[in-house]
């Protein structure tokens, strides 16, 4: 499982780097303003379908429902499922797109209200409907990434996606080069989505991974039917932090740059978010569910316990780094070009209300996988429902007083909120099995946070105020550095973590 997790972390922390290079770029380019905000509200949307979808959503159905088929009727037949999953997902999604691209107005209106009125809304339309092509390719996409998850081969599927930002670095860069007015640019860049979602196609059938869904067809029947009405329900609870900030963006919209801060903000959670969840995701749907099919109550208590250690051990310490180091991480990544000093100062100011949101945001990717084992999609999903209202009443009051602030502190409670529900639920229906070594671990893990915590914050001056360039980046990677380096020996201390036999875990044959 270490070493899986391993694989998976690596494969989206990488994404995710490359992620933070396009985001800055796209900073650069296009700054905040009207330009950036219908950009990036259109991004937002395919975004959120692209989590619906992809990194670890769809394992939530497709891999408890493809191990029961196979293992009870064979390979043959689990191919066979694969393949009508296939088939019904594109045809679905090829026939969606079409009709969101026609009813793309009144989505964007409902998505960014305040653009209502403005020409930012006839660009945010323009762009998205430009993004749409992705759709179609994402669809396939996952479903051969699902089955590859199922399998135990995660590094393809850990690490296709990066040809989805390579693609669009590569646009921004020539862009840049050229100086291309940026209206001129947003376009190129949202019809570049769609060619990056074709190039992640392309690599995973240039792996014959199509012959893990053969015949390949479109069905409605009753099997199918089961499968969506379960299915559905699990890929919108597993993109609660996107539907979050999409709440916080349709209150956002009505301020201007608002949606832009935000939206630069939660890049630097999804960060930590990305490697943890997509994880979890991955790893630990398929682990749980063969422990519960065999009613292994020792197997689930070791999945479920080493997640909650690994959730927590890198959570807590990148809340408070994150808390801790907002201002000089955002001028870093982003203050460069169209993006100035009040854009950073307004993201950072969000990113530490964001942040306050992430131990919630990984403890719902911790706690869901439970449900899903048990093919549970539906209370997930009523928890994500739940925190999403809860973030727009808040949204709405905070907002108008406090800004993308305000409206960042309503995420993080929205988070807690789902969060807290899942717990509840757990707890009373079947309860979560957490070992001894995972409650003697888990306060030192917590102890060792806070210390590192109080570390950065004592070295906060390392930074200077208004230092740019490389020694911006050199005093800010030092005492990042040193900040991990002595949580990682504070973790083996306090006997929260054995390195040694983290390394000789990873060695063992799977």
């Amino acid at each position: 499982m270490i070493r899986s997790f391993l694989t998976v972390s690596t494969g989206t922390l990488a994404s995710r780097l490359l992620g933070f290079a396009r985001d800055s770029l796209i900073a650069a380019l296009l700054g905040t303003g009207a330009v950036a905000d219908a950009f990036l509200a259109a991004f937002q949307l395919v975004n959120v379908v692209r989590r619906l979808l992809s990194e670890g959503a769809l394992n939530a159905a497709l891999i408890p429902a493809w191990l029961r088929v196979r293992d009870r009727d064979g390979v043959a037949e689990a191919a066979a499922f694969a393949g009508r999953v296939l088939g019904t997902v594109s045809a679905a999604l090829i026939a969606s797109s079409i009709l969101i691209a026609l009813l793309m107005p009144l989505i964007m209106t409902i998505i960014a209200p305040g653009f209502l009125g403005s020409g930012t809304l006839d660009l945010a339309v323009q762009n998205a409907r430009l993004m749409l092509p992705y759709l179609a390719f994402a669809g396939p996409v996952t479903v051969l990434m699902g089955l590859l998850n199922a399998q135990g081969r995660f590094a393809l599927t850990a690490f296709s996606p990066l040809l989805f930002n390579i693609a669009l670095i590569a646009a921004i860069v020539m862009l840049l080069v050229w100086h291309a007015d940026a209206g001129f640019a947003a376009w190129i860049l949202a019809a570049t989505v769609g060619l990056a979602g074709l190039l992640q196609l392309l690599m995973l059938l240039s792996r014959r991974s199509a012959r893990l869904a053969t015949p390949l067809r479109a069905s409605f029947d009753k099997e199918m039917r089961g499968f969506f009405a379960k299915a559905i329900p699990g890929m919108i609870a597993s993109s609660g932090p996107q539907w979050l900030m999409v709440a916080g963006a349709i209150i956002a919209s009505a301020t201007p740059s608002a949606v832009s801060w935000l939206y630069f903000a939660n890049r630097l959670i999804e960060l930590p978010l990305g490697i943890v969840g997509v994880a979890m995701g991955t790893v630990l749907v398929p682990e749980l569910t063969r422990a519960v099919a065999s009613s292994d109550r020792d197997a689930v208590a070791h999945a479920e316990s080493r997640a909650l250690e690994l959730a927590a051990g890198l959570a807590l310490p990148a809340t408070l780094g994150l808390i801790v180091l907002a201002e000089p991480i955002v001028r870093l990544l982003f203050e460069h070009g169209a993006f100035g000093a009040e854009d950073s100062a307004a993201t950072a100011r969000a990113l530490m209300w964001l942040a306050l949101g992430l131990p919630a945001h990984v403890l719902i990717k911790a706690l869901s996988p439970a449900f899903y084992a048990r093919s549970d999609t539906v209370t997930p999903l009523l928890a994500t429902a739940k925190g999403f209202v809860v973030t727009v009443v808040l949204a709405v009051l905070l907002g108008h007083v406090f800004g993308a602030s305000g409206i960042a502190a309503s995420i993080a409670a929205g988070a807690w909120s789902s969060a807290l529900a899942l717990l509840r639920k757990g707890a009373g229906e079947f309860g979560f099995s957490i070992d001894a070594t995972a409650r003697t671990r888990l306060p030192r893990i917590v102890l060792a946070a806070i210390a590192m915590g109080a570390l950065l914050w004592l070295t906060a001056g390392l930074v200077p105020a208004g230092a740019h360039g490389l020694i911006h980046f050199i005093a800010l990677g030092v005492q990042i550095a040193a900040g991990i380096a002595v949580y990682g020996l504070l973790l083996q201390t306090v006997g929260a973590a054995s390195w040694r036999e983290a390394v000789n875990a990873l060695k063992r044959p799977g």
